[in-house]
């Protein structure tokens, strides 16, 4: 087979252009369709054609979560978090225009962990000697810069973790620009936590088995309903 053989699209049968081919495992996909894909898929290479084509459905179908969400809360600057409440999900999105971008929306139980990564880059400091070449200071001088990075854990058959990027650029300890960014991040590892343990009870809580008890209205032995009501009288027991 030549070189440059003409290929075309596993997934939607158009030919490749040059440079645009996106290797699969047993597989090609153009650019077209892989711009389709979870931005926190990154496994494609080793992704089959067949897991692919069902990734493809779930984004298909994660546009309708998309339109349903509805923005409570909104933590982060560069990249967001965005929270919506009252139906136990969130999105994580860096686009203004998260609504026509098709973000993965995920339930507030998939989150298995959260935690603040802080990344340090050291820069040795140098001086000059008296003919104009560069030397170390003795003992040696560094400057430090920190990113501040909200790794969080998911349950998911696509993707099991997302990287959140808090400061534009490297900052400095001693700045303001340093506490906010760590203000930021642990502001979100609190929420993403919270939300993880109060969703996991409420979902030990919906599974636990009833109690029969007696209702104090009617005198029945009863299994309250998901209200808390005798399933006889209806009254609050």
């Amino acid at each position: 087979m030549a070189l440059f053989d003409k290929k075309f699209c596993d997934i939607c049968g158009g030919k490749i252009g040059l440079l645009g081919n996106r290797k699969l495992e047993d597989g090609n996909m153009c650019k077209d369709c892989a711009s389709l894909l979870s931005p926190f898929m990154t496994d494609r290479r080793r992704t089959t054609l067949a897991d692919i084509k069902e990734h493809l459905a779930y984004r298909e179908a994660n546009k309708a979560s998309v339109a349903a969400f509805n923005a409570t809360r909104t933590l982060g600057n560069r990249t967001k978090v965005i929270l919506d409440e009252d139906a136990n999900r969130f999105i994580v999105t860096s686009s203004s225009r998260w609504q026509n971008e098709n973000p993965d929306v995920m339930s507030f139980s998939q989150v298995t962990g959260c935690l603040v990564d802080v990344d340090e880059t050291r820069t040795e400091l140098k001086t000059k000697d008296k003919d104009g070449n560069e030397i170390s200071f003795s003992p040696p001088r560094y400057e430090f810069e920190y990113d501040f990075n909200v790794v969080i854990h998911i349950n998911s058959p696509w993707f099991n973790e997302i990287k959140v990027k808090i400061n534009n650029s490297s900052v400095n300890r001693s700045t303001l620009e340093y506490r906010e960014s760590e203000r930021i991040a642990n502001e979100i590892q609190q929420a993403l936590t919270a939300i993880r343990v109060e969703a996991r009870e409420n979902v030990a809580a919906a599974n636990a088995p009833r109690v029969a008890v007696t209702c104090p209205h009617c005198g029945a032995t009863t299994l309250p309903d998901a209200s808390g009501r005798c399933e006889y009288c209806g009254g609050a027991v």
